[in-house]
């Protein structure tokens, strides 16, 4: 940005930022922490020095001011902010970015937003469709989102769902009636009906999986919160036009083989 703005630094740290940044990772990575916390420390170290050297020089300029007064903010926080600290920028570019806690051994963490999605129990003919899709900022309890997600789904389809199956993250939900809410591994009230679709609700995981790979759902590229809202609902939608092209070039090779068998 200095140099976007005519503005000459005593000396911009470019090269050796990104060595340090490099081997800070490395550390990590060899588990010697008492090197990366050094590394890291001599980084924020040198965006200080960087941050204070804009600031001598656009003092005055209510312009300039005004204009860096965003990037020295989120160079702050970078600069002060501590493992436990309750606001925190993970990305540059997109500060509302959460860290979401996976509790996986291959992925302890992703970087993102929540989405919640819905798929009926059945499979029609042509796959299985997402009935809801939405982002959920804020890092919410699972559970907490349940009574929400559902009447949303239900404004939508405009059917009341008879049976839920969610899995182990919703103990404790909000949703109104208990009795219709069955969880993975749940013991109690739970008929060899109602087992048999529980089975059932691990469905849901591909479906996830596909909007991830095939859609935008692992990888936003629209700017904003209003843009992570946005990206949820068309990765649902385009799921669901993915599997009725397919379905309907399947139902034309059929018709096709019949008239020119």
């Amino acid at each position: 940005m200095a140099k976007l703005h005519g503005i000459k630094l005593r000396q911009s740290y470019a090269k050796e930022a990104k060595r340090l940044a490099i081997m800070a990772g490395r550390y990590a990575h060899a588990k010697q922490f008492k090197r990366m916390r050094k590394t890291l420390k001599k980084l924020k170290g040198r965006l200080g020095r960087v941050e204070r050297d804009i600031s001598r020089k656009i003092n005055g300029n209510a312009d300039l001011e005004e204009t860096f007064r965003l990037p020295f903010y989120k160079a702050f926080l970078i600069r002060t902010q501590k493992p436990r600290d309750k606001v925190k920028i993970y990305s540059w570019h997109a500060p509302e970015v959460e860290c979401i806690a996976k509790g996986k051994a291959h992925k302890p963490y992703e970087f993102g937003i929540k989405v919640s999605v819905t798929t009926p129990m059945e499979r029609s003919a042509g796959g299985l469709f997402v009935l809801h899709s939405e982002a959920i900022e804020g890092r919410p309890y699972d559970g907490h989102t349940l009574n929400r997600v559902i009447q949303a789904t239900r404004a939508i389809s405009g059917i009341k769902p008879e049976r839920i199956y969610v899995d182990k993250g919703y103990v404790g939900h909000d949703y109104p009636d208990k009795r219709a809410v069955f969880r993975s591994g749940q013991i109690r009230g739970v008929t060899p009906e109602i087992k048999r679709e529980l089975w059932r609700r691990s469905a849901v995981e591909p479906v996830i999986g596909h909007m991830k790979t095939d859609g935008h759902l692992g990888r936003n590229y629209l700017h904003g919160k209003d843009g992570d809202k946005i990206n949820a609902v068309l990765c649902g939608a385009g799921h669901n036009m993915r599997l009725l092209l397919k379905w309907f070039a399947t139902f034309l090779l059929k018709i096709l083989s019949t008239i020119f068998p």
